[in-house]
């Protein structure tokens, strides 16, 4: 569930997601350190000053007032550090949210990514504001394909900016 104000946490079996802050930014800047996690994204990391002005404009929120920027990051429980961020953009007209996922490179490969999107997508047709759920994604990059179909979206046939459209209609 989410509110007005700003996401509400959630947690799966080994992750713990924790509304986005500012001081998060110390400790995510070496989480997204690595070049290679922009291949299929572009861009290249931030250092932990650029991060805190993009935290800071994330969690204030959208300028939209029928839009909601919900932003986590995500904490493993058993070693209490931070692995990487899931998101969600939400049109609250057309009850759609727009996710997306990253999970640091020493961290990748023991299944956060699909637990972090399935848990995702959960809370937020939990929440009911949410009916849609899509995903853009490099036609290239069939790790995040995977954790999409995982997390329940299926690929259609359109594009934006270079990348597939998944999608889950909870309608």
């Amino acid at each position: 569930m989410t509110t007005d104000t700003g996401p509400v946490p959630f947690s799966t079996s080994r992750l713990d997601a924790e509304p986005l802050r500012v001081a998060h930014a110390d400790e995510m800047a070496s989480v997204l350190a690595d070049p290679a996690l922009h291949t299929f994204t572009g861009g290249a990391p931030e250092d932990t000053d650029a991060l805190r002005i993009r935290y800071a404009r994330q969690s204030a929120g959208s300028p939209d007032p029928a839009e909601r920027w919900w932003n986590w990051v995500l904490r493993v429980r058993g070693d209490d550090c931070l692995v990487g961020y899931a998101q969600a953009t939400v049109n609250l007209t057309d009850a759609q949210a727009e996710i997306a996922w990253v999970i640091g490179s020493g961290w990748q490969g023991r299944g956060y990514a699909k637990e972090a999107a399935v848990g995702l997508v959960a809370h937020l047709l939990d929440g009911r504001a949410v009916r849609t759920v899509v995903a853009h994604i490099h036609p290239d990059h069939a790790a995040s394909a995977a954790v999409a179909a995982a997390a329940g979206l299926v690929r259609t046939e359109e594009w934006e900016d270079g990348e597939v459209r998944w999608r889950l209609d909870a309608r």
